[in-house]
């Protein structure tokens, strides 16, 4: 049996591009774990991505950035698990960011308004909309977990205004808590990793550079893993993290308390 408890569930993972996202890693704990997976992507592109790499779980199309599209695949999956036969959701993964960094990296204060209104739209109302719109389909005591930045407080100029972004995120975790309190013991939690080796983070301007700098920062001078992500919001979608409610769970291998790592100070000094 599964330490997690999770065999026969039903998660719904929103957000798998290919092979390398952070998605793809909480799906693949879960199924190994003898869970039911349901895949909501953006394309189908990504569906085919997404039916190649789980054969065996449903996939849906659903582009967050219009609402609409919520309700729809809400209604689809719906009737495909069987709620009206008493069927429910046991969790909802909410792995979906978006910049609009076309036009290269500018200076914060010259953030488009446009463009700051789509990210914070798709990357975070969407998880305060799918839970608005699943709450009838999750079970009384499910799950959700979405997926943040291991610090907001940096300001990282290629990391731009994705920062207050997901600051929003992170604070609609406790205010989507307290509401839900009212009809249900449905918890709220965010994975919040350091720098990681993904498809969507190479699409940021120098992440790279970036990326080799975290890892020497850490205190075990490895770079942080996807599946050490994955596996924490597995345990947090699970009934053994019943008592975690409202909270944002760093994983970045002790990067955050080692600024003064000796080998970084003398290679700066030099």
């Amino acid at each position: 049996m599964s330490f997690l408890g999770v065999e026969n569930k039903i998660f719904v993972v929103f957000g798998l591009a290919n092979k390398k996202s952070v998605a793809c890693a909480i799906a693949r704990t879960l199924v190994e774990e003898g869970a039911e997976v349901i895949h909501v992507v953006r394309s189908e592109e990504r569906a085919v991505n997404a039916r190649k790499l789980f054969p065996a779980s449903p996939v849906f199309i659903c582009d967050v950035e219009d609402e609409h599209n919520i309700i729809r695949v809400r209604d689809e999956i719906g009737a495909a698990i069987g709620v009206a036969k008493g069927k429910r959701i046991d969790g909802i993964v909410h792995s979906i960011a978006f910049a609009n960094y076309s036009d290269g990296m500018k200076p914060f204060h010259e953030t488009r308004k446009d463009d700051f209104l789509q990210a914070i739209n798709v990357s975070c109302f969407s998880f305060i909309s799918i839970a608005n719109h699943f709450k009838q389909l999750l079970a009384k005591d499910g799950s959700m977990v979405t997926i943040t930045i291991s610090t907001t407080r940096m300001a990282a100029e290629n990391y731009g205004y994705m920062a207050p972004i997901k600051a929003a995120l992170d604070s609609s975790l406790c205010f989507l808590a307290k509401s839900f309190a009212e009809f249900s013991r449905v918890r709220f939690n965010a994975v919040a990793p350091g720098l990681l080796k993904t498809s969507a983070s190479a699409g940021i301007p120098g992440y790279i550079d970036s990326y080799l700098f975290a890892e020497k920062a850490t205190l075990r001078k490895k770079a942080l893993e996807t599946r050490e992500v994955a596996d924490t919001a597995a345990f947090l979608l699970s009934a053994r993290a019943s008592g975690i409610n409202c909270q944002t769970i760093v994983i970045d291998a002790g990067m955050a308390v080692n600024y003064f790592d000796k080998e970084i100070v003398t290679k700066a000094v030099q």
